[in-house]
């Protein structure tokens, strides 16, 4: 029983000090995507004004 509290124990230490990281990529994989589309309506927008 104790050696499972110790792994629980690490396990969560680890986990206190890895989620500010792990929300950190997924805010930056948030803003890659808003930014990627964003572009990619830039460039329809602009291929549509030029055939037009």
């Amino acid at each position: 029983m104790n050696t499972a509290m110790n792994y629980l124990t690490v396990l969560f230490v680890f986990l206190l000090v890895a989620a500010p990281s792990l929300y950190g990529m997924a805010h930056d994989r948030r803003i890659d995507r808003q930014i990627r589309a964003a572009r990619k309506a830039e460039d329809l927008r602009a291929a549509y004004g030029r055939a037009a």
